[in-house]
């Protein structure tokens, strides 16, 4: 379903009473409304970064309700779609943190380089945030960062926003490394998410634990 790796840490959890529930009620979702990111792409993040792979994880809260835009990865659009205030920012950061100019808006390359872009909320209805908020995908990733916080492989959770931050009670696993500030949003991001240098503190972090760093500039595919 999902990828190997995955598929077995997950094989308890997808029995669960709620997960079942959450899948009938995300079906009928998509078969009456207009929801995004497509069905097939609901797992992207998974499909692209499995368990054993996860170096980074970048919380996210639910998907872009734009056409076109939400695939799978949070905060990534496809290619050639407007990049979204929040991605200029945090492409705005990169560039002070690291002097890295990106230009491509799809992130799969970080996911591929073990960079998990993993929504919250996984669904939502077109032009309707938050609508699948409550109904079982909290649970579902609350359980996937629990499962990660089991690692013994050091991660870096990158929590921007309240939200985000929220979820660090999860995080307790003292291998791990936890980067928090303000949310990227045009909203918050002067309030302290410019100048975090998130992108440096975490390849800081991964070559002293002799992991590779991320590379956050664009790469041909």
């Amino acid at each position: 379903m999902i990828n190997k790796k995955w598929d077995e840490v997950l094989k308890d959890e997808l029995k669960k009473p709620y997960f079942k529930k959450l899948g009938i009620f995300v079906k009928n979702e998509y078969g009456k409304k207009i929801v995004y990111p497509e069905y097939k792409n609901i797992f992207n993040a998974l499909r692209f970064t499995d368990y054993d792979e996860v170096k980074v994880v970048i919380l996210g809260q639910d998907p872009y309700h734009g056409p076109h835009e939400a695939h799978g990865l949070s905060f990534s659009v496809e290619k050639g779609v407007k990049r979204p205030p929040s991605l200029d920012n945090i492409f705005k950061e990169l560039k002070n943190d690291l002097g890295i100019t990106r230009t491509n808006n799809n992130l799969t390359d970080w996911a591929k380089q073990g960079v998990f872009l993993l929504n919250s909320i996984m669904t939502v209805v077109k032009d309707t945030p938050l609508s699948h908020k409550d109904k079982g995908w909290e649970t579902f990733t609350d359980n996937l960062i629990k499962l990660l916080n089991k690692r013994e492989k050091p991660i870096v959770f990158i929590l921007w926003g309240s939200y985000a931050r929220s979820k660090k009670v999860l995080i307790t696993n003292p291998n791990h490394y936890i980067i928090e500030s303000p949310h990227p949003s045009p909203l918050s991001a002067h309030r302290g998410f410019f100048g975090s240098k998130p992108f440096s503190k975490t390849n800081n972090f991964l070559v002293s634990k002799g992991i590779t760093p991320i590379k956050w500039g664009d790469i041909d595919e």
